[in-house]
């Protein structure tokens, strides 16, 4: 690359850590409050739910139309965050925040910019601003892809192109940086000179002008020069010379700068496209650059592609690289996800569920991504979609170009939901087409329950909830029943906290669904009384919390290679057990441009599953986390192997000895703090004096006392219904295998649970009983799939009647017992096909 020598010979003066008397100066901040003023800052917060190191955290209370930040200040400094950039103080803020540091200004959104603007000016090296209507993402992961080989790259993550998103883009600039590459997004006017402030671009990427959020300005030429304000100062221009509005405002703007023009159709573009000849699978482009031909092959075929594709070459070949490294770097070309969630529906239906961009770019794209679906060939591709806002088109035009866009991607039903495109019914030219005012209305509707064997693409607008369609595209309906008594599980968690010290914090155990329970629910409830840390086993199980509105940290026990972006994009912290997960995550991380991300490390200090070794692995494991900048230690923990039995206590305390000579020598090699946690749910009240910093809290928090298998308040019921009673002469059987042997005429009742549910097998043939009306009834021959025969004969029931299966008068611990197991497998062996039903008094 041209440009390689000059970024790997810069020098940045300084990372990305200042003292809070300098970030005072830097943003004209006034001072209140009693604490620390002589502290650190690393991290900049603007959403409590991205709360980690609260020691080097500045939360910044940014206020906005649906929310304000000052409401999260007491919680974030209870957890512990000290540093606020606030626009009002609290009230009696030195008596309830003694510790804190507040900084106030006139606006926490400008001082976070001005904070950001500074911490550019820090960095003299090449910088690529990305702006236009869509693909500023794509040409941005696209653009890492090719040139991270050659520079280390500090990028936006994932799309923080907004007035908050690209300051907290910025402030990702650090010593290690050579190139930057930030994308900046307007919705309206004035909103471009912040951002380039902030940005600061030698070379502008221009990708396209569409419609979006259109209606704050007059026309697209107005937004054109709105969004050429990040041109300012900038050495080179990127752009499409094809597009006419691009092109004309560049011609009549004042610019200076190189004009690098990429075009399909003029010889005297800079990049002169000669060529795109489309195959199966992917596409050849031939080009002229200055003169030198070129080609290259893209592992895709959509028309978006082949433009991003094209604009990062010309990007690519200015900077220097030369057409083979292009083209041999276009072959791996990795795709970028566009936040197309794909489910399987109900009645044979396939789900893509696109609700984040309501403009009608992102609609060709999304339909575009329907179309060339493996599984979307010879069945019915149908559209439901909302209204679309901010596009500044007329609303009989929108949608006549809504119609042509399905009709080109072989939509074969539409489905229309709002009352404009009620109104302008008439534009939608498809054969089969329905229109509903709300999403209620098309639920209740036959057209709803008609749905069969589609692939149907859900592009709505956030305020029509399409995610109510999805939910009941996906339901499952059975009548046994989970209850979960919410109410309980929070008395076990303060008979839990009644051990812990004051500064002891507490990680909750939701792994399992929450051991059976329910994890959404079990999570809410934990969050609302303010638990330090989740905990669950796999990335999957972090991603349901996180869209169920789960905001706390996150921590993933058995994270899986395969998950480490959607960790990334979730913001969960994963366990690090061994240097094959540990050099697979950093590497992970650099390739989404991460730094600093919170990892949790496992030590085996003698249950010999999971973690590293503290004698031999330790020094290895400090060098290989201090020779990179990816991840960063949050906790070190290990397990006990025996804090329930009296009789492994001198093996609990050699597994402490070593945790504690272990994760000492871990946390000396750094200088933030690192959590250390070793105790679970028998050791909280075994081993007080080893709580350290936190504890893990497991199946105390469901009600089982593994210390002496006793209950606590029961949390989980699993209950049932008589569905049929039969009268049984002695001479029959019941049951597959004739294993339900009679010794008199008997009542059996059929009960609508079995194995398929979580009903044991082992439990049949009078092994065990559950509760009918308060008395034993006895299972009778073998547990079917889905349905148990008991022994009713004794008992004054009729069909309808409740029965327990386990919960508070049948302890779970009688049924662990009859199976020679432990409780642990009898919750979580639950089914997620029975219906959970939680309550509190």
């Amino acid at each position: 690359m041209h440009c390689q020598k000059n970024i790997r010979t810069l020098y940045c003066k300084i990372s990305n850590m200042y003292t809070i008397e300098k970030i005072t100066t830097l943003i004209g901040a006034r001072r209140y409050g009693k604490g620390n003023w002589n502290g650190t800052i690393g991290w900049l917060l603007t959403d409590s739910r991205s709360l980690c190191f609260p020691e080097n955290t500045l939360f910044f209370a940014l206020r906005s139309n649906r929310n304000d930040g000052h409401n999260y200040i007491a919680d974030l400094y209870r957890r512990g965050v000290s540093y606020f950039v606030v626009e009002t103080l609290p009230q009696n803020h030195l008596a309830l925040f003694p510790k804190a540091c507040f900084l106030k200004v006139q606006s926490t959104l400008k001082a976070l910019q001005r904070l950001a603007e500074r911490h550019r000016d820090e960095f003299n090296i090449p910088i690529i601003g990305i702006t236009g209507s869509n693909g500023k993402t794509i040409v941005k992961e696209w653009l890492y892809q090719i040139l991270s080989s050659s520079a280390v790259i500090t990028r936006s993550p994932k799309s923080y192109n907004s007035q908050i998103g690209v300051p907290l883009s910025v402030w990702l600039l650090n010593s290690n940086t050579q190139l930057g590459i930030f994308e900046a997004g307007i919705s309206e006017r004035g909103e471009m000179d912040a951002l380039r402030s902030i940005i600061q671009p030698t070379i502008c990427v221009l990708t396209n002008i569409g419609t979006a959020h259109q209606e704050n300005f007059s026309s697209l030429e107005e937004k054109c020069y709105e969004k050429l304000h990040l041109l300012r100062d900038t050495l080179a221009v990127v752009y499409p010379y094809d597009d006419e509005i691009i092109r004309k405002c560049i011609d009549k703007s004042s610019y200076k700068g190189k004009r690098i023009a990429w075009s399909l159709t003029s010889k005297d573009a800079e990049l002169f496209v000669t060529s795109v000849e489309k195959k199966d699978t992917e596409t050849v482009i031939e080009y002229v650059f200055k003169g030198i031909k070129g080609n290259y092959t893209l592992p895709y075929i959509d028309e978006a592609s082949v433009a991003n594709s094209i604009t990062c070459t010309a990007v690519a070949l200015h900077l220097g690289m030369s057409t083979a490294t292009l083209a041999e770097r276009m072959q791996t070309l990795e795709p970028v996800a566009m936040r197309l969630e794909v489910k399987e529906g109900i009645h044979g239906c396939t789900l893509i569920n696109d609700s984040y961009n309501s403009d009608i770019n992102s609609l060709d794209i999304a339909l575009d991504f329907m179309n060339r679906r493996p599984d979307s060939e010879g069945r019915k591709h149908t559209l439901i979609l909302s209204d679309i806002y901010q596009s500044g088109l007329d609303g009989s035009k929108l949608y006549k170009e809504v119609s042509e866009l399905a009709e080109k991607r072989n939509v074969n039903k539409f489905i229309g939901i709002g009352s404009e495109l009620g109104t302008c019914s008439d534009s939608i030219n498809i054969a089969e087409k329905s229109f509903f005012a709300t999403c209620e209305d098309f639920i209740k509707s036959n057209t709803f329950t008609d749905l069969h064997d589609e692939v149907i693409l859900l592009k709505g607008s956030r305020k029509f909830s399409f995610d109510r369609i999805t939910e009941l595209l996906e339901q499952k309906v059975h009548e046994t029943i989970l209850e979960v008594n919410l109410n309980a599980m929070v008395e076990n968690l303060n008979y839990y906290r009644s051990f812990l010290k004051a500064e002891t914090k507490i990680v909750c155990m939701v792994k399992a669904d929450a051991y059976g329970a329910g994890a959404v629910e079990v999570a809410k409830t934990l969050q609302d009384h303010r638990v330090d840390y989740l905990a669950v086993a796999v990335a999957d199980e972090g991603v349901t919390l996180r869209k169920a509105g789960i905001t706390g940290n996150i921590m993933i026990m058995n994270p899986e290679m395969t998950s480490f972006k959607t960790i990334f994009d979730y913001k969960l912290e994963p366990e690090v057990y061994s240097f094959r997960i540990l050099d697979a995550l950093v590497k992970a991380a650099r390739k989404e441009g991460i730094t600093g991300y919170p990892v949790h490390i496992k030590l085996d200090t003698g249950m010999h599953r999971l973690g590293f070794n503290p004698e031999t692995d330790i020094d290895e494991l400090i060098n290989r986390l201090k020779h990179q900048n990816a991840i960063i230690p949050r906790s070190v923990f290990s397990h006990f192997v025996g804090s329930d039995s009296d009789d492994f206590d001198n093996f609990s305390k050699l597994q402490f000895d070593r945790f504690i000579k272990g994760s000492n020598k871990l946390q000396a090699a750094f200088t933030h703090k690192i959590l250390r946690h070793i105790d679970n749910s028998a050791g909280i009240g075994h081993f007080p004096e080893r709580q350290l910093d936190m504890c893990r809290l497991g199946i105390g928090l469901y009600g089982v006392n593994n210390r002496n298998n006793t209950m606590l308040s029961t949390v989980s019921t699993l209950k049932t219904t008589i569905l049929q009673l039969r009268h049984v002469p002695k001479t029959e059987t019941v049951g597959y295998s004739r294993k339900g042997i009679l010794t008199r005429d008997s009542v059996i009742g059929a009960i609508p649970i079995g194995y398929a549910d979580g009903l044991n097998r082992r439990l049949g043939c009078g092994r065990c009983y559950c509760l009918v009306n308060g008395q034993k009834a006895p299972y009778v021959g073998n547990i079917c799939m889905d349905v148990a025969m008991i022994d009713v004969t004794d008992i004054d029931c009729k069909e309808g009647d409740t029965v327990e299966i386990f919960g508070e008068h049948l302890p779970v611990t009688v049924l662990s017992d009859v199976l020679e197991t432990i409780p642990y497998e009898v919750l979580t062996s639950v089914s997620n096909r029975v219906k959970r039903v939680y309550y509190q008094d």
